[in-house]
């Protein structure tokens, strides 16, 4: 598990954009460009400014009810891959999971490692939320080729299935930034209204969009909780 302190500079950097956001703009004067929370003549913030812009960022940049339910994904699984792209009858191979904290509270790194179309592989996700975007992010990488995907998404309304979209690179066809869904659907102990409290396994789709709109599904993940 790799954890990162929380950087010190933020106050700094914060404080320098609050300056550059209240200079005056070419050809403005002083007094005629936006001001707000600086002095008279133009000069920095004061200290109240710059604190109110800081309890306004602390919405942005602090973990949220989103970081809470990654956590709920940190374990250990058995994971079964099958090329559904193949029909129906298509072998399923064995693989294994870690989902860990990259950054504690912020990012996990899901790292898989197992068999795929015949081929021994190792691929690692990174999974956050973003929370001026509003959106769950996702970047991917592995040896199976030299890609980095990314994707973004939402959680559904009821908060079984994170559905995200993003583009890749198809180097067995020669096909640039296709679109493609990953959706993530969630097994595991529900409260009252529903809502997941606990999560036992994953089934990671993945959808080729430029098949159309129906029967788009190529791969399946199915991850089963060991720890």
């Amino acid at each position: 598990m790799i954890t990162s302190p929380r950087l010190k500079t933020t106050p700094i950097i914060l404080a320098l954009c609050s300056v550059a956001a209240c200079a005056s703009l070419p050809g403005e004067s002083p007094t005629s460009a936006s001001t707000a929370g600086a002095q008279d003549n133009g000069s920095a913030p004061d200290q109240a400014s710059i604190e109110e812009m800081m309890a306004a960022a602390a919405d942005f940049t602090q973990p949220g009810p989103e970081h809470e339910f990654l956590g709920m994904l940190v374990g250990d699984y058995e994971v079964t891959a099958q090329v559904t792209l193949m029909g129906p009858d298509a072998p399923r191979t064995a693989g294994h999971a870690e989902i860990r904290w990259l950054v504690e509270g912020r990012f996990i790194q899901n790292t898989w490692s197992g068999e795929l179309m015949g081929m021994q592989g190792l691929n690692i996700v990174f999974t956050g939320y973003d929370r001026l975007k509003k959106s769950f992010v996702w970047t991917g990488l592995g040896d199976f080729d030299t890609a980095m995907n990314r994707a973004e998404g939402d959680l559904t309304p009821d908060g079984s299935a994170l559905i995200m979209y993003g583009t890749l690179d198809e180097y067995l066809t020669g096909e640039h930034d296709k679109m493609v869904k990953y959706v993530q659907r969630y097994r595991g102990e529900t409260d009252d209204d529903g809502r997941l409290t606990s999560i036992d396994g994953i089934t990671l789709e993945v959808h080729d969009l430029a098949m159309g709109e129906t029967g788009t599904k190529v791969m399946e993940f199915v991850y089963t909780r060991t720890r």
